[in-house]
């Protein structure tokens, strides 16, 4: 699988659909070693403004745009690869609460989900419905995991 994805945008133009853009992301950023993030596309309004891009930075966690979204492309190396190690009774170092409802898919390898009570194992096809919880990501495999996101603004 891809570590950074090929994006089509689509558009309307004299009132026929067009491919309005056809290339490889590049709003792409690795905040830790192997950790790849591509943001494919943000709004910042709802209802969605369908004739513009927002452009946003890229960062290890997102501030979601106000009534916005963003979409993003995800590949998680193993934790032994980012050097991450969570001691016996201690929270996972990449614990992170987001003011977000996430849906998550995983598409390729495997990777734990840990909240503050309880983890689970996750594989491709698995889907998270994330909402705003505190969690991290622990990739415990020998292979990294891709996942896709999609993070909708669930601020006040």
């Amino acid at each position: 699988m891809k570590t950074i994805p090929r994006r089509i945008v689509t558009a309307i133009k004299d009132g026929k659909s067009i491919i309005e853009s056809d290339a490889i992301v590049s709003n792409v950023s690795e905040h830790f070693p192997g950790l790849i993030i591509s943001d494919i596309w943000s709004t910042d309004s709802m209802p969605v403004k369908l004739d513009e891009e927002k452009v946003i930075e890229n960062t290890a966690f997102p501030n979601t745009p106000k009534n916005g979204s963003y979409f993003r492309y995800v590949q998680i190396p193993p934790d032994k690869e980012l050097g991450i190690e969570a001691p016996e009774g201690q929270p996972h170092p990449l614990m992170h609460q987001t003011d977000t409802l996430d849906y998550i898919v995983i598409l390729s390898g495997e990777i734990w989900l840990i909240v503050d009570q309880g983890e689970t194992l996750l594989q491709a096809g698995d889907i998270v419905v994330q909402r705003g919880t505190n969690h991290a990501w622990s990739n415990r495999s020998d292979l990294p995991c891709i996942q896709l996101a999609i993070l909708l603004d669930a601020g006040e």
